[in-house]
């Protein structure tokens, strides 16, 4: 594997594809000296948007060519199965052949998951891999949950799991050595929760991690733990639920500043508060979710994010791919084995 860091692209996945990889691109580059991309799409398309954006001679962007694209609503057995040339798969297999150290994509997360699966597959005492990303919190940081949405069911053994390679990625990207693991419940008491839970709350209480215990759903947000551990039909509700009031918080705040000349009057008084307040809890700063428990990374996108959004996306692989996630999380989770079997 070479020494510079490169991150392969998905250029065609997500509803707009190039029209917004490509400026995303163009942005990360400014944004770090180091990093090459390697753009993988259509190559006539890619070159012909290069052109366009004036960056057809630029020297740290490579394109490859991939014949197929992954619909946005195809199954993802039918996408591992027929679209061996997708952009998709294309991009994950330059990781696995060392010629990329991440991939990131917008395109369908159970494809993107099924093949990054299938070609990386997963880590030694991994059962499964989570979807993993950052909330904003009222500490002025960032929360950081999964899985969001990779697994519906999950045991009190995944559950643990997760939580390990949370606190892993806290301490890889955040540089906190000490990050606080709660597993999400619907109390704090130990009494509450599912059995499974309960058998989960064990199994972190008896590693080497700062597990704080169960904690609840305003807990995300209140900045009092790092790591929140949660199956995934519950961390995507979760997820879904924020974006939702977050829409409708922004939605209301609107609709009463135009109310009258006068509360239009308050609003502009007030416009650097809201302004400031918007970019807080805007969720393209928060873009990319980290697909742990693979034995490299692999960074999924919003669908409908746009180039800030996703130039954000390839900022976190690229920190993801330079403190090797992957590793840590192997080398962790392997002290830990050999900490219960030595019990």
């Amino acid at each position: 594997m070479s020494d510079r860091l490169t991150i392969a692209l998905d250029v065609m996945g997500g509803d707009r594809g190039p029209e917004v990889v490509l400026p995303a691109a163009l942005r990360a580059l400014a944004a770090r000296e180091d990093l090459h991309l390697l753009l993988v799409g259509d190559e006539d398309i890619v070159r012909a948007r290069l052109e366009t954006l004036g960056a057809a001679g630029e020297p740290r962007l490579q394109v490859r060519h991939a014949s197929q694209t992954v619909d946005m609503d195809e199954p993802p057995s039918r996408a591992l199965r027929f679209k061996k040339d997708s952009s998709m798969r294309v991009a994950i297999n330059a990781v696995k052949e060392g010629q990329a150290q991440a991939c990131v994509s917008a395109g369908n997360t159970g494809a993107l998951m099924a093949t990054a699966r299938y070609v990386l597959k997963t880590l030694p005492g991994i059962d499964r891999p989570a979807i993993c990303t950052s909330l904003p919190n009222m500490e002025g940081g960032h929360t950081w949950m999964l899985d969001l949405g990779a697994n519906i069911d999950s045991s009190a053994e995944h559950l643990f799991q997760f939580g390990l390679m949370g606190s892993v990625l806290a301490q890889a990207v955040d540089g906190n050595r000490d990050p606080r693991v709660g597993l999400l419940n619907v109390g704090e008491e130990e009494m509450k929760g599912s059995e499974t839970l309960k058998a989960a709350s064990a199994l972190l209480s008896s590693a080497s991690l700062n597990y704080v215990g169960f904690v609840e759903g305003d807990d995300i947000f209140s900045g009092t733990v790092d790591v929140v551990a949660c199956d995934g039909f519950v961390g995507n509700i979760a997820l879904k639920s924020t974006e939702g009031v977050a829409r409708m918080i922004s939605h209301f705040m609107k609709r009463e500043f135009m109310r009258n000349p006068l509360t239009r009057l308050a609003g502009l008084v007030a416009m650097p508060v809201l302004k400031a307040f918007r970019r807080q809890i805007d969720p393209r700063r928060y873009n990319g979710a980290s697909l742990l428990g693979l034995r490299a990374s692999v960074i999924k996108s919003h669908g409908g994010a746009d180039a800030l959004a996703f130039a954000n996306a390839i900022g976190v692989a690229a920190v993801v791919a330079e403190q090797d996630v992957p590793r840590l999380i192997s080398s962790r989770l392997q002290a830990i084995l050999e900490q219960r079997q030595a019990v």
